[in-house]
């Protein structure tokens, strides 16, 4: 199990089951609630490092997202640095050197796996790049529904063609769905880095922070939008989700299976009876 930092408001809530520490040292990913209802971060912690993910990072983060995934209350995931300017360089090249073929099979296979459960989590994610994102940095911001990019952030990109590699967690497959087969190819054959800007006129980035705003801040105000219940915010994502890859009449009939038990919920009710009062209602993913 995992680390999970928690404020004293989510420990009144008792909304994270007590977890234990994997060790007795800092996590290299671990998760914190923020002051919006069912918003948390998945905070990158290998400041040492730019975050680059080993091995450790990975696990922790695996355990990250299946929590989320577990917890009925949860709105939004955001995904973002514990030190200022920073996001993901990548893997981390040093652990890389010292394992066998195998382990870095297994490593790929990790990270694919990671890569595959962050994308079809449940609730909607959000990349907050405040720093460079580079090679599996952006193939992980390439696995959420958005990507924020802070004032200052540079070096997003994939250059492992430079490397001798390809991209080895998603990137080929995402980027093309993401930007087309032309700039997907521009991207990775070059192996160029954007900034902010030049990611945001690609495609690649949905919002950029205008200063002081942090990433990670545009990020939050993003994840406040999105009020609706956790019920419905997960019933839309899965509708819009199976969208590309079914005709019309069956997405309409994937919408209405979707659209069908949030009738009967409790926080449907809810929202009807805070409606009618003229108060704020109260969601519990119920």
């Amino acid at each position: 199990m995992l680390l999970v930092q928690r404020s004293s408001n989510a420990l009144r809530a008792g909304r994270w089951r007590t977890l234990r520490r994997i060790s007795t040292d800092s996590p290299e990913a671990y998760l914190a609630p923020t002051e919006h209802p069912g918003a948390y971060t998945l905070v990158l912690n290998r400041p040492h490092a730019k975050n680059a993910i080993s091995t450790r990072l990975l696990t922790q983060m695996q355990q990250c997202i299946d929590q989320v995934g577990s917890d009925n209350a949860a709105r939004t995931l955001i995904i973002c640095s514990s030190k200022p300017g920073s996001f993901c360089a990548g893997a981390d090249l040093a652990e890389r050197r010292t394992m066998s073929q195998d382990q870095v099979s297994d490593f790929l296979a990790g990270l694919r796996r990671a890569m595959s459960s962050l994308e079809s989590l449940s609730v909607p994610t959000i990349a907050a790049i405040d720093g460079p994102a580079l090679g599996g940095g952006l193939e992980l911001a390439l696995a959420c529904d958005f990507r924020v990019a802070g004032p200052n952030a540079n070096k997003i990109g994939l250059p492992e063609v430079k490397l001798g590699i390809i991209p080895g967690a998603g990137g080929t497959q995402r980027a093309v769905r993401l930007l087309g087969i032309t700039k997907a190819k521009n991207l990775i054959f070059t192996g160029r880095t954007l900034d902010g800007v030049e990611a945001k006129e690609w495609g690649i980035v949905d919002y950029i922070a205008e200063p002081p705003q942090t990433a990670l801040e545009r990020a939050l105000q993003l994840a406040r939008d999105m009020s609706g219940t956790p019920l419905a915010l997960r019933a839309a994502k899965m509708a819009i989700s199976v969208a590309p890859e079914l005709t019309l009449e069956r997405g309409l009939d994937f919408e209405r299976t979707c659209y069908q038990p949030l009738l009967t919920s409790k926080d449907r009710i809810e929202a009807l009876n805070a409606f009618r009062e003229k108060r704020a209602p109260v969601f519990k993913g119920e």
